[in-house]
């Protein structure tokens, strides 16, 4: 735990980052989703229901045809009720499609354009809804996307997203399935009737399984929804089938390298965009229906539907309306009615926000598919489902005409939002997610499409299939074509660092400083490297400019107090030690450092309180058990 002057705490989370119609020579306008509603009906079902199994593809789900299917989740409700075929998410990113789902709209309008960006407080969504109609309301969820601080907890009774702490006593980013569904199966058992319960699972997110065990990363993502599966079954297994709604879907699908992507968040192709969708419950006619296309398909509906359709659909069958939606009730597919025509918006502002490229904005129409960007995309989706052939220069009306109208759902640039803070941005890295500097950036010229490459290697870095040498090469080969990728020079210095390179360490740090990061993570990790080789005047120097931008981060000022316990001021160590512990009562590696500087002051009975209240805290298995525990019996 310690080197010649204590721990130098490292930034967490660094390393780990309707009937189809023909439009023809122009595109009629058609009417906006959500401009009226049906009056509320006879409640279908007392109860709700939602499961969101995060980064699941629709074409590993066996309703939608896949013969290795792991979700036997997806497809029971779907056997059991009805499954959408083409089921869109409204942003390939956690937070906002969550949002959607549970607003009811698109980004725009509950504001969450990426994840870390805050939901609207005044936006309704059915937690608040529900509860003002009486239902006991509780949400369980697996990852740190959905942390309550995003805005999401609203209107929930229970909303648990504690998340553990690993074995070196830093909280986990996300949690396993079984642990959500112990706690949603609990709260069941003294849920009374109405209630509105919602069950998150973050399995199969990368990384996929053991990315060490060397099976194709297709086994391990199946491997994944399998374990997420199994205790979902669990779940359905718990509730009343004959007085609650079951909804289930996908946040966003994942890429496997088409169209040069992997992971998620950057592109708006369907690989990612495409979701399941199945609903089963009062009210729903499972069996065979007609659908727009005049064929028989057992359980499923063909019409395009978005998740912003989920809440409007919800609270129809609840009885209830949703105030304002974008999305549309989807009761008449239900019964095997065709949903009215109407185009679908999606949009990706990831680019610009973590990368200061150009944002992605979609509009689906008919058989026709318009991505807005610098150099823009037009599939007939109809015929080209896997989006392979850009008839822009073929179809320059319908280009156009779709063009002009995605302004209507947003402009190419963001509003100031609020952000997630410093500490929050590094657990997003962790989970894969960029998470740059550029929150505040006027959209640029770049097209994503420009940057695939650089874009497909910053997903492999952040999904955690890399490690060791082949990460370090793979950073290397990031800032060969993108010199000034702040975030690369930052996960390599820190690769660098563990692997006791401190000499580059020191100039990626630097650089990534220079480049203008925001945030105090590359200060801290040059000032762990300053202070290795005995400049503590510099590792001084580093540490107040990290607290002139970020005041408030208790790793900057427990680093401080280490620095100031190196250099003998101990009464001023301990005290700046304690604001750090203060502020956050996790950092274990600064209760170690303050047991130290009370032995090294004589204080030997605070030291030894100190050093016990760490052992308590920290878990069986961490590999600093044994230090503690020697310097517990040095000083008693």
């Amino acid at each position: 735990m310690s080197d010649r002057h204590g721990l130098w705490l490292m930034a967490d989370g660094i390393g780990k980052m309707a009937a189809p119609f023909a439009l023809a020579m122009s595109v009629q306008p058609l009417a906006m989703a959500g401009c009226s509603q049906a009056p509320p009906a006879k409640p279908l079902a007392r109860n709700l229901l939602i499961v969101t199994i995060d980064t699941l593809r629709a074409d590993h789900v066996g309703a939608y045809g896949y013969a290795r299917s792991q979700a036997s989740f997806v497809d029971e409700v779907a056997r059991s009720g009805v499954a959408f075929e083409r089921a869109y998410t409204a942003a390939p990113i956690t937070l906002p499609s969550h949002a959607t789902l549970m607003t009811g709209r698109y980004p725009p309008g509950h504001g969450s354009r990426d994840n870390g960006v805050h939901v609207s407080k005044t936006v309704p969504t059915m937690a608040t809804e529900l509860k003002a109609h009486g239902f006991r309301t509780a949400a369980f969820v697996a990852a740190f996307p959905l942390d309550h601080q995003f805005g999401l907890d609203r209107g929930f009774d229970v909303y648990s997203d504690r998340l553990p702490r690993g074995p070196d006593g830093k909280p986990s980013n996300e949690r396993p399935a079984s642990q959500v569904v112990d706690e949603a199966i609990g709260w069941l058992r003294t849920a009374a009737a109405p209630f509105f319960l919602w069950v998150h699972v973050f399995e199969p997110h990368a990384p996929y399984g053991d990315a060490s065990d060397r099976r194709p990363v297709l086994d391990r993502y199946d491997q994944e929804i399998g374990v997420a599966n199994r205790e979902l079954m669990r779940l359905l297994g718990a509730i009343d089938a004959r007085e609650t709604l079951v909804i289930v879907a996908a946040d966003h699908g994942e890429a496997f390298g088409e169209h040069g992507e992997f992971s998620h968040s950057i592109f708006i192709y369907d690989t990612t965009l495409r979701v399941p969708l199945a609903m089963r419950g009062p009210g729903i006619n499972a069996g065979e229906r007609t659908t727009n296309r005049e064929r028989q398909t057992a359980n499923l509906v063909s019409d395009p539907v978005t998740l912003a359709d989920v809440a409007p659909t919800a609270m129809r069958l609840l009885g209830f309306t949703m105030p304002d939606p974008d999305g549309i009730d989807l009761s008449p597919a239900l019964g095997g009615a065709a949903l009215p025509r109407r185009e679908l918006y999606a949009e990706s502002f990831a680019p610009l926000m973590e990368f200061g490229w150009a944002p992605l904005r979609a509009i689906r129409s008919g058989p026709w598919k318009f991505i807005a960007a610098p150099k823009p995309e037009l599939f007939d989706v109809e015929k080209d489902a896997s989006e392979q052939t850009n008839v822009v220069g073929t179809q320059p009306t319908v280009a156009r005409e779709l063009d002009g109208r995605v302004d209507r759902y947003s402009p190419p640039r963001l509003p100031a939002t609020p952000v997630i803070d410093a500490g929050g941005r590094e657990r997003l890295r962790a989970l894969g997610y960029a998470m740059g500097s550029r929150l505040d950036s006027e959209p640029g010229g770049v097209d994503p499409k420009d940057r695939r490459d650089v874009a497909a290697r910053i997903a492999q870095v952040t999904s955690g299939e890399l490690s060791g040498p082949a990460l370090r090469t793979a950073l290397e080969e990031i800032l060969a074509v993108d010199a000034a990728n702040g975030q690369a020079h930052l996960r390599l210095g820190y690769v660098l660092l563990q692997s006791g390179d401190c000499r580059r360490a020191e100039h990626e740090f630097t650089t990534a400083i220079n480049g203008g990061l925001p945030t105090a993570d590359a200060h801290i990790g040059l000032a762990t490297c300053l202070g290795r080789r005995n400049d503590l005047a510099g590792a001084e120097r580093t540490l107040n400019e990290a607290r002139k931008r970020e005041p408030d981060n208790p790793v900057v000022t427990a680093n401080l107090g280490i620095l100031q316990a190196a250099r003998g001021s101990l009464p001023e160590a301990i005290k700046t030690l304690q604001a750090a512990l203060d502020a956050d009562p996790g950092l274990h590696e600064a209760r170690f450092n303050l047991a130290l500087a009370y032995a090294r002051a004589g204080r030997r009975e605070e030291a030894a309180s100190t050093a016990r209240d760490l052992l308590a805290r920290l878990p069986p298995a961490a590999p600093q058990r044994s230090e503690v525990e020697r310097l517990l019996k040095a000083v008693q």
